[in-house]
C-alpha cells in the first residue's frame, strides 16, 4: 500500500552506485575538480577587481560570471562530497530540497541569460567598435546584470512552486545525488503530464530565448571578421570572443541535453550523468578557456600576485 510522502520530513538520496573504492576515487576527483572551480574563479573575479586595466564590460560580465559558477556548483557538490563520504543514503529534509532546487535553477537561468549578454557585448565590440564604450556604459553593464539576476530568480518561482504541489507517495527516495526535477516528478501520484509540458516550455523558453541573441550576434560577428583583409587581423578579432563561444557551445549543449526533453522523467543514469557535466565539468573548464590563451588577463594576473608577494614581504 502506497503512503503518502509529501508532507515527509525527509527525502532521501541515494547518490552514486558502487562499491566503497569507487566512493572513494569518485570523492577525490570531484574535490579536486571543485576545489579548481573554486580558486580559478575566486581568482578572475580578485583579479578584476583589482586590476584597473580589467574595468571593462567584457571584463565585469566575467566577473558576476565567476561568481555564478561559484554558486551553482556550491549548491550541489558539496551535498554530493559529503554524501560519497557516507555509507548508505543521504537525507535531505522538504524544504532544503526545495531550496537546493531552486537555487539552483534560479543561479543556472541568471547564467545563462548573462552568456546572452556577453555574446551581445562582443557583438557590439566587434561590429560597432567606435561607439562600443558609448553602448556598453557603465549605467548599462550595471543595469543588465542586475536584471540577469532578478529574472533568474523570478523565473524560476513558479517552477518550483509547481513541482513541489505535487503528491509524492510513490517512494521519498531520490535516485539522484541532489534534488533533481525529473526524479522529484517521478515520485508522484498525480497527473505531472500537464505540468511537465510547462516545465518544458519555459525550459525552452530560457534556453531557446538566450541562445537567439547568441546566434545572431556570432553571425554578425564571423561575417564582419571574414571582412577583415588580413590574417593577422582576423585572428585578433576573433580571439576577442573565441573563449566565450568555446563556454557558449559547452554550456548550452550539455543544458540542452538535460532540460530539453519534453519527458523530465528520463533515466537516472543519463540524468546522473549530465548533472556531473554541468555541475562539475563544466564549471572546472570555464575558468581556463577564459584565462588561458587571454594575455591581457595573464598579464594582470601576475602584476596582483607581485603586489600581494610585496605586501606579504612588508
Amino acid at each position: 500500500m502506497l503512503k503518502n510522502y509529501s508532507s515527509a520530513i525527509d527525502f532521501y538520496l541515494l547518490g552514486f552506485y558502487g562499491s566503497k573504492e569507487r566512493h572513494n576515487i569518485l570523492f577525490a576527483v570531484f574535490l579536486f575538480l571543485y576545489s579548481v572551480t573554486l580558486m580559478g574563479n575566486i581568482v578572475i573575479i580578485v583579479t578584476v577587481c583589482v586590476d584597473k586595466r580589467l574595468q571593462s564590460p567584457m571584463y565585469f560580465f566575467l566577473g558576476h560570471l565567476s561568481v555564478l559558477e561559484i554558486l551553482i556548483t556550491s549548491v550541489a557538490v558539496p551535498l554530493m562530497l559529503w554524501g560519497l563520504l557516507l555509507p548508505g543514503m543521504q537525507a535531505i529534509s522538504l524544504t532544503a530540497c526545495a531550496a537546493q532546487l531552486y537555487l539552483y535553477l534560479s543561479l543556472g537561468t541568471s547564467e545563462l541569460v548573462l552568456l546572452g549578454v556577453m555574446a551581445v557585448d562582443r557583438y557590439v565590440a566587434v561590429c560597432n567598435p567606435l561607439r562600443y564604450n558609448i553602448i556598453m556604459n557603465s549605467h548599462t553593464c550595471i543595469w543588465v546584470v542586475i536584471m540577469s539576476w532578478v529574472f533568474g530568480f523570478l523565473f524560476q518561482i513558479w517552477p518550483v512552486y509547481a513541482t513541489f504541489q505535487l503528491t509524492f507517495c510513490k517512494s521519498n527516495v531520490l535516485d539522484h545525488f541532489y534534488c533533481d526535477r525529473g526524479q522529484l516528478l517521478r515520485l508522484s501520484c498525480d497527473d505531472s503530464l500537464f505540468t511537465e509540458l510547462i516545465l518544458f516550455l519555459m525550459a525552452v523558453f530560457i534556453i531557446v530565448g538566450s541562445l537567439i541573441p547568441t546566434i545572431v550576434s556570432y553571425t554578425y560577428i564571423i561575417s564582419t571578421i571574414l571582412k577583415i583583409p588580413t590574417a593577422s587581423g582576423r585572428r585578433k578579432a576573433f580571439s576577442t570572443c573565441a573563449s566565450h563561444f568555446t563556454v557558449v557551445v559547452i554550456g548550452y549543449g550539455t543544458c540542452l541535453f538535460l532540460y530539453v526533453k519534453p519527458k523530465q522523467t528520463q533515466a537516472a543514469e543519463y540524468n546522473r550523468v549530465a548533472s556531473v557535466m554541468v555541475l562539475v565539468v563544466t564549471p572546472f573548464l570555464n575558468p581556463f578557456i577564459f584565462t588561458l590563451r587571454n594575455d591581457k588577463f595573464i598579464e594582470a594576473f601576475r602584476d596582483v600576485m607581485k603586489r600581494c608577494c610585496h605586501l606579504l614581504k612588508g
